[in-house]
């Protein structure tokens, strides 16, 4: 007989899951259309970047914001919120006439992804009991992450083609209608009826600050290096902000983020891995795709085709690795996860140096899509294990803003190190290349080494959470 309860839910998490979904697309389907944004709008190169960095600072900088503002406000009205927001946002892209109008609607893109991204998250969390239930759920998000950013790859260039470049925004309209429509017949309001709606304003101020020069100064690193003035005074910065903002969230009664969670390892613990795999793949990410047309001179298509098998891999790797886990343990999955990170890195340094070959190129990213889906399921899961319902809009902020961070720091560091490598090594053009190359997936393994670390260190407590949920134990919170 079909459980009544589990319909709903699944509907639920259809309906949540479209909207993370586009979010994630519209990370990666601007790329393809570029070229066309440049010619019709003529863009200055700066100012088409400003359209990808825009994204990236709203979308990085407000995560923490916007998910305990879920907690604060009732999850739902803050999702309707975002979808409205990014309604409005990606039509004004759509019909930019300017470099001005399209930039300024990029970043209201990035704040709409913000507001969506962990009010999902969190309803994912308070609609599915911790456990099976919600590992499964995980590993349906966590799927649908890896294909919503090489479809966007894949997507922007045959939308622009055949339709024109406004379609990469607009297609987000009558998406976003759908969930407007839906939501109110599939959502039910959430929140904590007992907690003041006060902010903490200081502390949201100082946080947004300091997560925005943060990420400026990473995502700028490969244009002004990393022992630049301006680098290092926005690192700076941020790191006194950080340090500001410890200061107010101490004598604020209500805190934007209580400083106690942080004394779980289970919640550390994941979001250092998602932090870590983060990193190692898009560096591969950007590394292997400047491997292709700058030394193999493969066509679009080809590589496309490629990461598509990488895709369906970390597809696969998601959904096995959340059973997995319910039954050995996250602290054992989320390092085996990590381990075929780093195997498959090392295999791509190999290919590198064996002149490209295909065959290898292939092998590593069907591990390197395993190991990827694996390892977000898994510290997904290790992150939002044991928080109260009542932080989950802050514990989904935590794992969006960790992932954020972690791909543009893998961007920029394995940016830079192809770049000084290939410089040293000085010669022929080829050959320098391919020594830039190698070095930037070597360094990618480092990063998968690391996530093992945090893996086998930290995560050990969540199994032990799980275990006494299964067994019926009472669910701990993080008071």
């Amino acid at each position: 007989m079909t459980d009544r309860r589990v319909a709903p839910r699944r509907q639920v998490l259809g309906l949540l899951a479209t909207a993370f979904f586009m979010t994630i697309l519209d990370g990666t389907i601007l790329f393809a259309a570029l070229p066309s944004i440049k010619e019709d709008l003529g863009l200055a190169e700066a100012d088409a970047q400003w359209t990808v960095t825009a994204y990236a600072l709203a979308f990085s900088g407000l995560l923490l914001f916007c998910g305990r503002a879920a907690d604060l406000l009732g999850r739902r009205s803050v999702f309707l919120a975002g979808v409205v927001l990014r309604v409005a946002s990606s039509l004004l892209c759509g019909l930019a006439w300017s470099s001005e109008v399209l930039i300024a609607a990029r970043a209201l893109q990035g704040v709409s992804a913000a507001v969506i991204a962990p009010a999902a998250l969190s309803m994912v969390m308070t609609i599915f009991p911790e456990g099976p239930e919600r590992n499964r759920a995980l590993g349906v998000w966590g799927g649908l992450g890896g294909v919503g950013a090489t479809a966007g790859l894949l997507l922007g260039g045959v939308i622009t083609d055949e339709f024109g470049w406004p379609w990469v925004f607009l297609i987000n309209v009558p998406v976003g209608i759908g969930v407007l429509i839906l939501a109110p017949f599939l959502l039910r309001e959430s929140r904590d009826p007992g907690r003041a709606r006060g902010f903490d304003t200081a502390g949201a101020v100082t946080v947004t600050a300091a997560l925005v020069l943060l990420v400026y100064a990473i995502v700028t690193v490969p244009e002004a290096g990393w022992v630049s003035g301006r680098t290092a005074g926005l690192l700076l910065a941020a790191a006194v902000l950080v340090g500001l903002f410890v200061l107010v969230e101490r004598r604020s009664a209500v805190p934007l983020v209580p400083l106690r969670i942080l004394r779980s390892p289970s919640l550390v613990g994941g979001n250092l891995v998602i932090l870590f795999a983060g990193m190692a793949v898009d560096g591969v990410l950007i590394t292997l795709t400047s491997y292709v047309q700058h030394v193999l001179d493969w066509s679009a298509m080809r590589f496309g085709l490629l990461a598509a098998v990488m895709t369906v891999a970390s597809v696969a790797g998601a959904l096995v690795s959340q059973r997995l886990a319910t039954g050995f343990g996250v602290r054992h999955v989320a390092a085996a996860g990590t381990v075929l990170l780093g195997a498959a890195c090392m295999l791509l340094t190999w290919a590198v140096g064996d002149g490209g070959s295909t065959d290898v190129v292939l092998i590593a990213l069907l591990i390197f899509g395993a190991g990827m889906g694996a390892a977000f399921v898994c510290s997904q899961i290790a992150a939002l294990t044991g928080v109260a319902e009542r932080e989950a809009g802050l514990a989904a902020g935590f794992v969006d803003t960790s992932f954020a961070i972690g791909t543009a720091l893998g961007l920029a560091v394995c940016s830079s190190v192809a770049l000084t490598r290939a410089q040293a090594v000085g010669g022929p053009a080829l050959p320098a290349l391919i020594e830039g190359h190698r070095a930037a997936f070597g360094v990618a393994v480092v990063f998968a080494v690391l996530g093992l670390a945090a893996a086998l260190t930290l995560l050990g407590r969540t199994d032990r959470l799980s275990q006494a949920r299964q067994k019926g134990a009472p669910a701990l919170t993080r008071e």
